[in-house]
Parts: structure tokens; sequence; C-alpha cells
């Protein structure tokens, strides 16, 4: 009798599932101004409490060896990242979120922890938390830090759409996405939404998307708001800010039930909407305050037009996002191609332009 349970005892004492899965990466997100392009590895950046509705389509970009997720058409976590290995790449394509296992460990590579597991293919390709040292490392799967990876287990469905991009194989902007979806999150397509030209001054289109959570996103470095219902953008226009030389800040609200006091901050001559804070990252503090009166958005002005049929569409649960940061593509994205110059080529240095996306 001792000595079967004696051998139960060891069995279990020494069992791979008594072993604690190790911790990757940072424990916290970096303020949410922080250029994904300075993130280091192991870290990462959530802002995912600032729009809690919408479709989720991950973006995973090997040559920066980064992640990126947007939630309802707006940029809600960046990640750094570690693919494929020489010899194990990471596939390229479009894919969809096939099973998930929050304790999973790998039956084909010793019992390997890979906690928040999201599988991409059936032969072994997954998102997971795993080893980050700065470059690829994996056998094929997608590392992230540990935390990023719970919060993006949390908020991905079955189903989800990730986007695997290389320079080869999709466009500038899918590789070095901006703080807005470059792709559908429906079926991964690339986006290619025209901007404004110089007579519009204004875009709306509702019908592009007759339901679902509206999301907000005004920019004073592109002097833009744009609109988002459903994942879909279905208006942008121009907007001017008053004291143009005083920074806007970076702070998200979200529309409440009930009226407010006081003018809108949307159309400027209708009744407020009751609005709270979200404490972003950076912003933790704000959490819970009212849009009011004193506030940086009212500064903020759009075409009468425009905003009169924007407050028409808002509803509880709309989000709104107030940044300094840009939030179209550059100009700049992508590697530099010189046509013709003076510099002989043995004397010239490698590299391109890249850009620096904020939140």
């Amino acid at each position: 009798m001792f000595r079967p349970l004696l051998a139960l005892l060891f069995s279990l004492a020494f069992s791979p599932c008594s072993f604690a899965a190790p911790f990757w990466g940072d424990k916290a997100s970096l303020p949410v101004e922080t250029p994904p392009s300075q993130l280091k590895p192991g870290q990462f950046i959530w802002k995912g409490g600032a729009v809690p509705s919408g479709p989720v389509v991950v973006v995973v970009s090997l040559p920066e060896q980064r992640a990126y997720v947007y939630r309802n058409g707006i940029r809600i976590g960046v990640s750094s990242a570690s693919t494929g290995m020489p010899g194990h790449a990471t596939p390229t394509g479009v894919f969809m979120i096939l099973q998930k296992d929050k304790e999973h460990r790998s039956k084909t590579y010793h019992n390997a922890a890979m906690p928040y597991t999201q599988r991409l293919t059936w032969d072994g390709v997954a998102l997971h938390a795993g080893g980050l040292p700065g470059y690829p490392s994996s056998h094929g799967c997608v590392h992230l830090p540990s935390e990023f990876a719970s919060r993006l287990f949390q908020v991905s469905p079955m189903g989800m759409t990730v986007v695997i991009a290389n320079h080869y194989n999709k466009p500038a902007e899918v590789v070095h996405p901006s703080a807005l979806a470059p792709v559908d999150a429906r079926s991964g397509a690339t986006l290619n939404v025209p901007r404004l030209s110089a007579r519009e001054a204004f875009r709306w289109k509702p019908e592009a998307a007759a339901n679902g959570p509206l999301s907000i996103v005004m920019s004073g470095a592109d002097q833009r708001v744009l609109v988002y219902r459903n994942g879909v953008e279905i208006g942008r226009a121009r907007l001017t800010v008053s004291e143009p030389g005083r920074p806007l800040g970076t702070h998200a609200f979200i529309m409440q039930d009930g009226w407010g006091e006081g003018n809108s901050a949307i159309a400027k001559d209708a009744p407020a909407h009751r609005w709270l804070a979200v404490g972003i990252p950076g912003h933790a503090n704000e959490h819970g305050q009212a849009l009011n009166s004193s506030h940086q958005v009212d500064r903020v002005h759009l075409p009468t037009r425009f905003a009169n049929a924007l407050y028409d569409s808002l509803k509880p649960g709309t989000t709104l996002l107030v940044t300094d940061a840009p939030v179209l593509e550059q100009r700049t994205t992508g590697v530099a191609l010189n046509v013709m110059d003076t510099v002989k080529p043995k004397a010239k240095n490698a590299g391109g332009l890249s850009r620096e996306p904020l939140f």
C-alpha cells in the first residue's frame, strides 16, 4: 500500500501540470503616447477599455516584429513579438482563430508551456505567450508578452481575423500599420479609403454600416475626425482647433445615458450628452471624470452639417478618442527609393524611412 501511494505522490509532484508557466515580458502597458517603434522586447501598449466593443482584427508585421490589435477600426494595442526563426518561418497571409486554449502545452515540443494559445493553423502555428529576445526565435508561432497575450485572449472571439504580413506579399500600409485598421476585420483584405480631396470638407456615408457600435477619433495632428461603425468607416471630416499651439492631449470617453450640462462637444448648438473618461495607460487619473466645458475636446470644431449628422447618430456606448498624434497613413511609409543621385553606390548607407505612428 505504501509503495503505490508514494509513487502516486511522486508522479503528481513532478507531473508537467505542476510546473507554472514562465512569465514573459512586462506586466503593465507603456503610456499610450509611446511610439510603437520605441517598444523594446517584452514591452506593449494596451488601451482596450477605450474601445470596448466592435469587431477585432490582429495584424502581425514580420519586418517590425510587432503585433497590432484593432477593435471597431481603431488600434487598441501594439506589442513586441517574436516570430519564426530561419528554417521555421511564420507563414504569411490571412488566418482565422481556429481554437483557443488558455493553458496549452505543446505535444510537439516536450510539453512546453504556451499560455493563451490562439491557433491559426492545424499544423501548429498560433499566437501565444512566449520568449521575446528581440528577433525571430520561434518554431513558427507568434510569441507575445504574457500580459498582452492574456488581454488579447480575453477580447478575441473565435473566428477572429489575423493578418501576418511582410514586405513581399503586402502593401506598406499593412506591413507598417497606422492607428486605424489597415485591413478589413472580416476578410483581411487591404483597405483603401481615399483621403478628403481639396474640395471636400467632409464625407458622410452611414449606409456603409447601418448598425453596430460607433467610435470617433479626433486627431489634432492630422486635423481630421474619423467615424467608424461596426469596424467600417462611415465618415470623416476636416476639423479646426482653437489655440492650435496648445496640445489637446490623449483622452478617451464613453457616452452614457442621459444628458449633461451645456452644449454638445460634437454639435455646438445642441444639448450635451454625458461622457465619462476612460483611464487609459498614462492617463489613469482621468478615469470616471466627466467631459465638461473646460475640457480640451471643446476646442475642436467640425463642419456644421457633418457635426449635426454625427450628433444624430450618437448612442450610449459610443467611444470618443482625442489625440495630438497622427492617425492617417503617413506618406513616408515603407522603404525609401532613390531614382537618381550623385552618390556612388559603395558610399551610400543602407536603410530606409519608417514612420512612428502614435495612439
